[in-house]
């Protein structure tokens, strides 16, 4: 049965953001190691790409994110959504970001994950999202050139450091169908949403699939 409960972690303010980019010709990369105290990171080949939702480990919180970005007009919104170690429903969020790219969207996504991880005191995060591209900037394979992307990338940058123990993988679209639902959401909410007490009723029955293991 699917478990909703709130999320738990006493809040942490963000304070004296760092840049942990390093930023060659039009290129921007993030790079751990720039924060405090040790954080490890733990990457997953991209031959190991899932089809399937998989559960995080005890004690982690699983986040997945997704953008949505609409091709003829390019309006863009962002979504995620925080399980944990039973597939319980944990935290989700969806917002409007105007007009974007697609990986503007993907990137925006992955930073407002990582804030609210940040703001819930989470320190053991599992991130997953269906963008190989982002997902490999944050495993430090892959580099991004536009300036937007750049600044995205060096505020999520700045976030890793304030998260302990990471992990970080992609998924294939059809297992990362709740992030995208919460990002379609995006597109018709007036103001930035987070959902703590249970997920949108539209969503409950993938939340419970993914649960399953289906």
């Amino acid at each position: 049965m699917l478990r909703a409960h709130r999320p738990l972690g006493s809040v942490m303010l963000l304070s004296n953001p760092l840049s942990a980019c390093v930023i060659a010709g039009s290129s921007a990369v993030p790079r751990g190691g720039g924060g405090s105290g040790r954080r490890n990171l733990h990457g997953e080949p991209s031959s190991s790409s899932s089809s399937t939702w998989r559960k995080p480990e005890l004690g982690r919180l699983k986040l997945n994110f997704d953008g949505s970005s609409k091709h003829a007009s390019r309006r863009a919104s962002i979504g995620g959504v925080y399980r944990d170690h039973e597939g319980g429903f944990v935290l989700g969020y969806a917002e409007r970001i105007g007009t974007a790219t697609s990986s503007v969207a993907e990137l925006a996504a992955l930073r407002r994950g990582l804030e609210l991880a940040v703001a819930n005191g989470w320190r053991s995060v599992w991130i997953e999202g269906d963008a190989l591209t982002v997902v490999d900037v944050v495993r430090d394979r892959a580099r991004v050139r536009a300036e937007q992307d750049q600044r995205l990338c060096e505020e999520i940058a700045a976030l890793l450091p304030m998260v302990d123990d990471m992990r970080v993988s992609h998924v294939r679209r059809q297992g990362n169908r709740v992030a995208h639902g919460f990002a379609k959401l995006g597109h018709g909410v007036a103001r930035p949403r987070v959902w703590r007490d249970g997920p949108p009723e539209e969503l409950l029955r993938q939340l419970q699939r993914d649960a399953e293991g289906k």
